[in-house]
């Protein structure tokens, strides 16, 4: 299975359909009328789609465990069609599609078994996902301008040739991913001064500018310090999302100081020091911390 260990838990559904062909309408009365031998074929059949779509990981190697939220099957005879929709919910990582269509064909193939003594000619057809929503590509916006960002390294080590900075690059290659140009890359010791000459130089002409490193707890550690005083707005809830995803994967990030905040219209984050670090927090809120730009472009119509 693929890793999904990266991924934000989010509300998704799937439904998907199928549907089950008989031969003629006497087939159609017997199920109507409840006068199959081997039983309701409405009920039975929901019944296996239920335990379908709780069972799919079982019978398809790639699809994750997860947690089955909702499940609604759906019925409707057209003519000689007896049309199947199964709806899917979860909160989770990964989607729910294959479980939708993999109840739909539980469903489906329940009917033909239950149906099979009364009628020889049956078939199923069309089983297809009609609709998912849920992930990263719902939350994902379009911009009518190129969203421009500074990614800027605070480390005394770094600053001074010591290390090698792999945090900075894991920012720049998360944004090159979410479409956002990266004007200036800058390393920087801990200190007041250079990251406000820093953060001014930059602010005239950046949307966003992302800051790595000094977030701890050592004496060294300013970046908050010197950041916080300068917001127009903070934004607390990007530093708990932050937090709070890096929290499931280590305890020790409750120890970090992430900052988040509007200077103008400019987006300041102040982000982990360790590479770890780094990249998850920008796992946690990219790309849909992105959308308050577009709030912004909304908002200057």
């Amino acid at each position: 299975m693929i890793d999904i260990t990266h991924k934000s838990n989010t509300l998704r559904k799937a439904i998907a359909e199928a549907t089950v062909s008989v031969s003629s309408d006497t087939t159609i009365a017997l199920i109507i009328n409840n006068m199959i031998p081997k039983g309701n074929v409405f009920n039975m059949a929901k019944a296996a789609g239920l335990f379908g779509v709780k069972r799919t990981s079982d019978m398809i190697p790639d699809c994750h465990p997860l947690p089955i939220e909702f499940t609604d099957i759906r019925y409707k005879i057209d003519g000689l069609d007896i049309q199947i929709e199964v709806e899917v919910h979860t909160i989770y990582k990964t989607g729910v599609e294959v479980e939708a269509m993999h109840g739909a064909s539980v469903v489906a193939l329940t009917m033909y078994d239950m149906l099979k003594p009364v009628d020889k000619h049956i078939e199923i057809k069309n089983i297809r996902l009609k609709e998912k929503k849920g992930g990263k590509s719902d939350f994902k916006d379009t911009f009518n301008n190129q969203i421009t960002a500074a990614v800027i390294v605070c480390s005394d080590s770094i600053s001074k040739g010591k290390k090698e900075d792999k945090a900075g690059k894991a920012i720049i290659e998360k944004l090159q991913k979410c479409n956002v140009k990266v004007l200036d890359y800058q390393i920087i010791p801990d200190e007041p001064a250079p990251i406000k000459e820093k953060l001014n130089a930059f602010l005239p002409n950046c949307n966003l500018i992302i800051y790595t490193g000094g977030t701890g707890l050592s004496s060294r550690d300013v970046t908050p310090e010197t950041l916080r005083p300068l917001l127009d707005r903070a934004i607390p809830g990007v530093e708990e999302a932050i937090r709070s995803y890096g929290q499931q994967r280590m305890p020790y990030a409750m120890l970090s100081r992430s900052v988040a905040g509007m200077i103008g219209k400019t987006l300041v984050l102040a982000l982990p020091g360790s590479t770890k670090g780094a990249a998850e927090s920008m796992d946690a809120i990219f790309p849909s911390i992105l959308h308050l730009f577009k709030i912004m472009e909304f908002e200057g119509h």
